[in-house]
């Protein structure tokens, strides 16, 4: 069910600056592994250094310090291409690889451990001033592109797959793949998005509709068999077609065949 201002805020937690930027470092260098040091990631990584703006461009926000604090936003959007509004809840050892093109609405939140690819967008439904934007739990991965929007929850250790829309509640440890989004798995994960190994509901569909018609012409063969004066033709006339193409099985999908 979409989740409202009466429910249980997410709670951010005090910790220090120092100790945020160590925590926030570490975090790209165990899951990129582009990152070579401390200082490439320093220096070198926008949705880092989106991150630390927001943090300012909260703080300004929450005391009241209104266009301040969209001002501070604008400005970390022109930098490093990531738009943050500053009134989002972000948590700890959240990863924003590579940025460009990531939007997060103001009612927003984001637990701890989240890794966010480019593109992605948590984004409002409605134009009342309300809550409208996504809850994001813990250990969430967002595959590039990925548009998530409403005020929905999507349960922690889920996977959104590359360009999903997600319009509804996503429950814990779950895959979505499709626009819109379905739950084709049901199980935690590793913390690691494999753009490539993500489920095809539609290739399993037509599978099931495959495998239901092979059934129907083996029962149709053996009703035949039994009763010759029902038989349509011969071997010539009638021959049984198998449906199990290539097209459905997993080596379909190499070098771009398949669906």
């Amino acid at each position: 069910m979409p989740r409202t201002t009466d429910e249980v805020e997410f709670k951010l937690d005090k910790v220090g600056a120092i100790e945020r930027i160590r925590e926030d470092i570490q975090a790209v260098l165990s899951h990129d592994p582009a990152a070579r040091s401390w200082l490439e990631v320093f220096f070198c990584y926008p949705g880092l250094h989106a991150l630390w703006f927001h943090r300012l461009a909260f703080a300004l926000w929450w005391r009241q310090f209104i266009l301040l604090g969209r001002i501070v936003s604008h400005f970390a959007r022109f930098l490093t291409g990531v738009e943050i509004h500053p009134g989002a809840r972000i948590g700890r050892r959240v990863f924003i690889d590579h940025g460009m093109g990531v939007v997060i609405g103001e009612t927003a939140v984001i637990e701890d451990d989240v890794i966010i690819y480019k593109g992605v967008l948590l984004g409002g439904t409605t134009v009342e001033r309300t809550v409208r934007h996504p809850w994001i739990q813990p250990r969430v991965v967002i595959g590039s592109n990925a548009c998530i929007l409403g005020p929905i929850i999507v349960g922690a250790e889920a996977k959104i797959g590359s360009g999903s829309i997600v319009i509804r509640d996503v429950p814990e440890g779950a895959t979505v793949v499709g626009v819109p989004g379905r739950a084709v798995k049901r199980k935690g994960h590793d913390g690691v998005l494999a753009h490539a190994d993500l489920p095809d509901p539609i290739a399993r569909a037509l599978t099931a509709v495959a495998d239901k018609l092979n059934q129907s012409e083996r029962r149709i063969a053996l009703l035949e068999a039994a009763t010759p004066q029902c038989k349509v033709g011969g071997p010539e006339e009638r021959k049984s077609v198998d449906l199990n193409l290539s097209l459905f099985d997993e080596e379909g999908f190499e070098d771009g065949e398949g669906i």
